[in-house]
């Protein structure tokens, strides 16, 4: 018999995956506190929203019933160990030459949150509850994209920890995460990858994780897919024609300024992403002006396709700025999402509970 598929979506965007962490908590709020994992039949994420991803699936290493984290658990690890992940001495500053001679950040500190919260052993075809769960990265020395998945047999055996390390192992952030690849004789591809963050192809992984519903044949079968899809803020910052014409090589990926060459490639990727997914999925798109869907009581119950996301405004768009007023302001900046797209939280929900709980 056919159904709603229920698929979410989350952006990169590394610091700022506080800000759809904390609209997750909304969205939660609204299915009566019920567990995402129960209520999405696939979670995807890019970088900062493949580690979303993999604390929602996972089972708990204590509790394998429950998810490694709660939405709040996602908050928290946001607002109060963010600082802990992009942190540098001054020693290793000066090493480093802010970010010239070396990647910006030890990724020890990373590593370490991401084995606490997700263990050592799980596997993504432990995923909880039989929900699908979707992280991308890129292999650099085949030269190839790797959907880190539960989706099929030849990608399932991933390390939840090492696949959360490299969808976030965004370059000149983090060095590159070095993967065992349990499925090196079916995929071809060496015994331990060398992977970065997924941002690098697909900042926004909508598209990646509808291809994947067609490869199971949801929409083959007559199922529905609806997708909520999650942005961390437009970057907003502009780089002007007389201050970039002379920058060269060295300016294009210069940390003081955030690697502009890297921020426009993911930010380009995700506009692009979510203007294909509103007119593919969308019979009628709605206008996406303010960068979310313009949901209204008229059109709310015929979309299969929401996004909220928006222009930071106040907020740094750098990918690393976890400083207590950055954190502040994108707190604020989340929960004005929430206020302009309560009509799309609203309407995800009641079509979750009226399709799953009812």
């Amino acid at each position: 018999m056919a159904r709603t598929r229920f698929i979410l979506s989350i952006d990169g965007g590394g610091i700022r995956g506080l800000i759809p962490a904390i609209v997750l908590a909304a969205l939660e709020k609204r299915l009566d506190g019920r567990p995402l994992h129960t209520c999405f039949d696939m979670i995807a994420g890019t970088s900062t929203g493949g580690i979303i991803a993999a604390g929602l699936t996972c089972p708990h290493k204590d509790d394998p019933t429950k998810p490694a984290c709660t939405t709040a658990d996602l908050v928290s690890l946001y607002r109060n160990e963010g600082a802990e992940i992009f942190s540098r001495t001054i020693w290793s500053g000066l090493l480093n030459i802010g970010g010239w001679n070396d990647q910006r950040y030890d990724a020890g500190p990373l590593e370490e949150k991401l084995l606490r919260i997700l263990g050592r052993k799980a596997r993504l075809s432990d995923c909880l509850d039989g929900t699908t769960v979707l992280m991308t990265a890129y292999e650099i020395e085949a030269r190839c994209a790797v959907f880190l998945t539960n989706a099929d047999a030849e990608n399932a055996n991933y390390l939840y920890w090492q696949a959360a390390r490299a969808t976030s192992a965004a370059p000149t952030y983090f060095e590159p995460a070095r993967v065992d690849n349990p499925s090196h004789a079916r995929n071809k591809l060496p015994k331990i990858l060398s992977l970065i963050d997924g941002g690098v192809f697909a900042n926004d992984p909508v598209l990646a994780a509808y291809v994947e519903a067609r490869k199971k044949g949801w929409e083959k079968d007559g199922d529905t897919i609806v997708i909520l899809s999650l942005g961390t803020g437009s970057q907003n910052r502009p780089y002007s024609y007389q201050e970039v014409k002379d920058w060269g090589a060295v300016g294009w990926i210069n940390p003081a300024r955030g690697a502009p060459i890297i921020s426009i490639l993911m930010q380009g990727q995700a506009s692009t992403a979510a203007y294909q997914a509103n007119k593919l999925l969308n019979e009628n798109p709605p206008s996406m002006k303010t960068l979310s869907t313009a949901v209204s009581t008229d059109n709310a119950a015929s979309l299969n396709y929401f996004r909220i996301d928006g222009i930071l405004e106040d907020g740094n768009d750098n990918l690393d700025d976890a400083s207590a007023k950055n954190i502040g302001k994108l707190e604020a900046i989340a929960y004005g999402f929430i206020k302009a797209n309560r009509l799309a939280l609203d309407a995800v929900a009641a079509r979750i509970k009226a399709a799953k709980f009812a």
